[in-house]
């Protein structure tokens, strides 16, 4: 089991910055769990609310801000689905979480044996994180906590950790990459493409570029740059961008997936001009012929 790590005991939450937004991921799937038709259950999700001393809510009460629960219910639903896949369908042993937050999925999905989950992930964050999960036994064969700066050398600390870029791996960026500038998405994305071995996958958050200024995010984006929290990497071409990183993308139709149409279709009904492609989830492939 980890050791305690210190963490910020002069912020509301105690976790700093940008950390302090898992809090409201968590808030949102605690209030998931309880709903009869919920798309995952995340039954530590309301003890991280319980440790917090102040969890927020996202700033701003603009339409996307009334649509985000539904929101982060489907896209939670959807890495699930994928990391699952990753593992069962391609027997990938290794997933690693990057910016993994407050992120349960070591402990509430149903892995197939022997597959590692590495969460990435600030000091404070984890320090925060362990005081629910120490003790607990993870449904992943091994989680591994890795007290990295993604802005740093956070690789280093992977392998660290026992990561093997030798095998393939089920990477995630999720509710991550549009916090950080351009130029740190492509470092972060060039060394997750030197560690990735043939075979391995990978599944994203964007914020479509052609959106950014619609009537329904840029109210959304003004309340994050108020609040300290800025979006700041969007992309106009998901799949070109991945593709130019040697990464086989595709950018899910969210339409497609009867469990979106069902949380969405009240909102569509509300306002038939909602952004659905405003916020992309991608999934990528590594081909199998090299790096």
């Amino acid at each position: 089991m980890p050791q305690p790590l210190p963490y910020d005991d002069n912020t509301p939450t105690g976790l700093p910055g940008v950390s302090a937004t898992a809090l409201w991921t968590v808030r949102m799937r605690a209030q998931e769990s309880e709903r009869p038709d919920a798309l995952f259950h995340d039954p530590l999700a309301a003890e991280f609310l319980t440790r917090a001393r102040d969890a927020g809510t996202p700033p701003g009460a603009g339409l996307l801000q009334q649509v985000l629960p539904d929101w982060l219910a489907v896209r939670t639903r959807f890495f699930d689905d994928h990391l699952l896949d990753a593992t069962r369908a391609r027997g990938i042993r290794q997933v690693v979480l990057l910016g993994a937050g407050l992120d349960t999925r070591a402990y509430r999905l149903k892995w197939p044996d022997g597959v590692q989950v590495f969460e990435v992930d600030l000091p404070a964050v984890h320090a925060f994180k362990e005081q629910v999960l120490q003790g607990r036994t993870p449904t992943a064969a091994r989680r591994a906590p890795v007290a990295a700066d993604l802005l740093a050398d956070w690789g280093g600390a992977l392998r660290a950790a026992g990561f093997d870029p030798g095998q393939p791996t089920a990477w995630l960026c999720e509710g991550l990459l549009f916090y950080l500038p351009p130029e740190a998405v492509d470092r972060l994305v060039a060394v997750t493409g030197e560690l990735s071995a043939p075979g391995s996958t990978l599944g994203a958050e964007c914020l479509n570029a052609d959106a950014a200024d619609s009537p329904f995010v840029r109210p959304w984006l003004e309340a994050l740059s108020g609040s300290g929290t800025p979006w700041v990497w969007h992309l106009a071409d998901a799949e070109k961008w991945w593709g130019e990183r040697d990464w086989q993308a595709r950018v899910a139709d969210l339409l497609g997936l009867p469990y979106a149409v069902a949380r969405f279709a009240p909102h569509l009904a509300a306002h038939p001009g909602l952004e659905t492609r405003s916020m992309i989830l991608v999934t990528a492939a590594r081909p199998a012929g090299g790096r």
